[in-house]
């Protein structure tokens, strides 16, 4: 009957990905909360100096999160989201801290680079469970395609000035809705990364990487303006910033 099992285990998990789920109720972000209060402004910018002298305290995190891997059964769905969030966020954290200083996330791309195929996004460095991991499995095997929620795009940060500002405090189940509405609000209505106009608007590229995304249920100018304080006629002309991969620190 126990080979029986493993057989049927093993069978069941071919050909997906999944993560191995812990059986212990949904963990406290309150060591990454505490490092986000110390280390990022109210306006998003990192002291990686800083950070790099709470390596210890930061590793304590991802040591939390790589042994408690959410539990779909007993997790709540929001439970998850911030999980996932945090984790992309501290280990992106992780990653500059490790090779700091530098100028750019870009600086740690593999040789030879391969864009969308090998880059410093797909180099597996932590572990959640069992499971070997790297930050693009989380974004588009895990983010982007179980929780079907654009919004997340303004919430997890590639350590880049053009990307959303690092949030100075930890998602919480409790608190994600209400967080990542607070994110599309300010990250849309940011000049410095999208300038609204009533019939013409300058947008973050990441507008157009993700199109997909942020139109599934309507038009990206419908969905734009449930967030903008300036309402965008439906015909306004759509161009886009170049993307600045500067490191975004003090």
């Amino acid at each position: 009957m126990k080979k029986l099992c493993i057989v049927i285990l093993l069978l069941s998990g071919c050909g997906t990905f999944e993560t191995p789920s812990s059986d212990a109720q949904s963990i406290s972000h309150q060591i990454w909360d505490g490092l986000l209060i110390k280390h990022v402004s109210a306006d998003g910018w990192v002291d990686y100096s800083a950070f790099k002298k709470d390596t210890i305290v930061l590793q304590k995190y991802l040591d939390l999160l790589s042994s408690n891997p959410p539990n779909e059964a007993t997790w709540t769905k929001n439970e998850q989201l911030a999980y996932w969030i945090n984790a992309y966020n501290a280990f992106t954290v992780k990653l500059i801290v490790d090779n700091y200083p530098l100028k750019s996330i870009t600086e740690l791309h593999p040789k030879p680079y391969f864009p969308m195929i090998n880059t410093v996004w797909h180099k597996e460095f932590f572990k959640i469970g069992e499971n070997l991991m790297n930050l693009d499995a989380i974004e588009h095997k895990i983010l982007r395609k179980k929780f079907n929620e654009p919004r997340i795009h303004f919430a997890i940060v590639c350590a880049s000035y053009s990307c959303p500002k690092l949030r100075n405090e930890a998602f919480t189940g409790d608190m994600v809705e209400a967080q990542l509405k607070d994110q599309a609000m300010n990250f849309i209505n940011d000049p410095k990364r999208n300038i609204i106009q009533k019939d013409k608007i300058k947008l973050t590229k990441i507008f157009k990487w993700f199109n997909r995304d942020f139109t599934k249920d309507g038009t990206l100018i419908s969905f734009l303006n449930q967030y903008s304080e300036v309402k965008i006629d439906k015909d306004a002309s759509v161009s886009y910033m170049k993307y600045d991969w500067s490191l975004n620190e003090k």
